[in-house]
């Protein structure tokens, strides 16, 4: 034992590595029958010197608390009721796309079709009711596209093999094309008997509008799934160490495919949200509008959903869109011009990058497993 400790820490209390808190970390590793090691004491080390860090959460929301001060003191407009919830309805729809890249994201995935699944299944179903489809059969009808997508890349990633990148950027394509096959125009309209959609992307419900509401609906449900469900802890599981799970008897591959038919319902649920706020849908989102696809990545990520998987959550989530709602609103007072907003996105996004690798260090193992 006492070569895995250092002969000038033994003043400060008996410490490994530097580490004050190892005494007992040693101690309980004895109690449980476990042979302690180099790697043991320093892997355990590890994770209790990550929980004296502040999270990253936490730092992206005090960050936005300052914004928010800063701008309520210098914009006009910006401290007003009216504005806030446009704030918060603003980045419902980012948000709740980001439910889904978040959950994928822990579990060491992505899905980058994702705006394609919502452009393409809620066009088919507009489409459709145009041509005179009942309301509730075209939401089924578009619903059930979504799924088959979403369950089609799960086979493909979890029995085939093939990356999840490359799988569900390739989806993206085929199904925008499909979609472009199908209904020949980029933009379509909803019907004007189409009042129930029209009231979820533009009516309210308690004096809050109802995109706020599917949106914090969603979030409530997601955090029931991976916290309060063995499906979600399965899924941390995955995310966190790939062959471990393997070894606990998970059953990947159906998990895998599990895993992606949230995304596309909610991706569905997102279009839903569009459909009813703008009275139609726009194909556009998918290719030449396309920055909505790395907007979903830029709150992820920068609300703390690790890169490496297992790591993050719903507040992630949360917190991303909390940051970027604020920013985006300030510079549409201020006036700035898309270009600019874009640039600030990306240094946003590469700072969020370099804040995870320095919350959340690659070790060893993580290196072997891959990003």
């Amino acid at each position: 034992m006492d070569r895995y400790f250092r002969e000038g820490d033994r003043t400060s209390g008996f410490t490994v590595y530097g580490y004050p808190w190892a005494q007992a970390l040693v101690s309980v590793l004895k109690q449980c029958g476990h042979g302690v090691t180099r790697k043991t004491v320093m892997r355990q080390t590890a994770k209790l010197r990550e929980l004296q860090r502040p999270s990253q959460e936490q730092i992206v929301l005090l960050i936005t608390a300052a914004l928010l001060v800063a701008f309520s003191l210098t914009l006009p407009g910006f401290a007003t009721t009216a504005n806030l919830l446009n704030l918060v309805r603003s980045v419902s729809i980012l948000g709740i796309l980001g439910l889904g890249m978040g959950m994928i994201m822990i579990s060491r995935g992505i899905d980058l079709g994702q705006t394609a699944i919502m452009s393409g299944a809620w066009i088919v179903s507009i489409m459709e009711m145009n041509a005179g489809l009942t309301t509730g059969v075209a939401l089924v009808l578009g619903l059930s596209i979504a799924l088959t997508i979403g369950a089609f890349n799960g086979v493909i990633i979890a029995f085939v093999g093939a990356p999840a990148l490359f799988v569900t950027l390739a989806t993206g394509f085929v199904v925008f094309g499909l979609a472009l096959w199908f209904v020949q125009v980029l933009i379509v309209d909803l019907p004007q008997g189409a009042t129930g959609v029209l009231f979820v992307g533009q009516g309210q419900l308690l004096g809050l509008p109802m995109p706020i509401l599917m949106f914090v609906g969603a979030a409530v449900l997601m955090h029931l799934f991976l916290s309060r469900t063995s499906v979600g802890r399965f899924i941390y599981a995955q995310g966190d160490n790939v062959e471990a799970a393997r070894l606990t008897g998970i059953a990947l591959p159906r998990l895998i495919v599990l895993e992606y038919m949230p995304v596309a319902l909610l991706a569905w649920l997102a279009g839903l949200v569009w459909a009813g706020s703008t009275g139609g849908m726009n194909m556009g989102i998918t290719q030449g509008g396309g920055s909505l696809i790395f907007d979903v990545i830029l709150v992820v990520v920068l609300g703390g959903i690790s890169l490496v998987g297992g790591r993050g959550g719903v507040l992630s989530v949360v917190a991303g869109c909390a940051l970027i709602g604020t920013l985006l609103n300030g510079f549409t007072i201020m006036d700035v011009n898309s270009e600019v907003q874009n640039i600030i996105k990306g240094v946003v996004l590469l700072g969020a990058i370099v804040l995870d690798n320095f919350l959340r260090p690659r070790d060893e193992e993580t290196a072997r497993q891959g990003d």
